[in-house]
């Protein structure tokens, strides 16, 4: 089975509404009308009605970094997923490893977000991944299997086909390391087969898996000829238009 390649720019706590329309609008006329790739930008939520008129009417699609798992309520500073469908974003990334070290987010937190994503039509990217003091101790599957369980809890198949998941080494990520194409591969087939367990085989076949771990324009071409990669959760690449173009090429040419 084919999966269209997606590439999701993850922008984290950077660009201004003005920083991040000005990028935008660059990558809008860069691509223009392509289809080959699905192409995600996730700015911070203060430009996201900025970007979201921005985008109206072009291939690119919005996604937002987090939000909580509850409709609305006394939660000071936070994003329900109903406030993000009102800005037509699509896709929310849930469980990223910043969020799970620097926030405390738990598999049991982060299910009941995914949870809420999908009741709310939007389409989760589920983060997964280990440390480095976890691969060195032989615990990678054994984390990513964790993870990934526990954040798919209560989820039905019928519910799986608006699922991503994206694989990201924790110890990769920012740091200028990357995963060797093999490494990424064993984890992603290994994901792959959990949700074939998990759901079926043929629903898991349905399902893309990025590689969230440093992926640039240099490293991209191998881990994207990967059979169970599927695209990329970009961080600091996502942030400069070129390079951000260069990896949405390169899943384009890869076969």
């Amino acid at each position: 089975m084919t999966r269209k390649k997606l590439i999701a720019g993850n922008w984290k706590m950077n660009k201004s509404g003005t920083e991040a329309v000005e990028l935008v609008s660059e990558l809008v006329t860069q691509l223009g009308p392509q289809t080959e790739v699905d192409v995600l930008v996730c700015p911070p939520f203060t430009a996201l009605e900025t970007v979201s008129r921005k985008l109206e009417g072009t291939s690119l699609k919005l996604g937002a970094q987090t939000m909580h798992a509850e409709r609305s309520g006394a939660y000071t500073g936070e994003i329900s997923a109903p406030m993000l469908r009102d800005l037509y974003v699509t896709y929310v990334i849930l469980g990223h490893s910043e969020r799970r070290a620097l926030f405390g987010e738990t598999d049991e937190v982060v299910n009941g977000k995914v949870l809420a994503a999908l009741k709310n039509e939007l389409r989760p990217i589920l983060c997964v991944g280990e440390t480095l003091e976890e691969r060195e101790a032989g615990e990678t599957l054994k984390v990513v299997q964790t993870q990934l369980e526990g954040g798919l809890a209560g989820v039905d198949a019928a519910q799986a086909a608006s699922l991503t998941i994206a694989y990201e080494p924790v110890w990769a990520i920012g740091t200028g390391k990357v995963a060797t194409a093999a490494q990424a591969q064993e984890v992603h087939a290994f994901i792959r087969e959990l949700l074939g367990a998990r759901f079926e085989p043929s629903l898991a076949r349905k399902i893309r898996i990025l590689y969230g771990g440093s992926m640039k324009p240099d490293n991209a071409p191998e881990l994207l000829a990967q059979k169970d990669i599927d695209g990329g959760l970009i961080g600091g690449a996502s942030l400069e238009a070129r390079s951000f173009l260069e990896l949405v090429n390169a899943a384009a040419e890869a076969k």
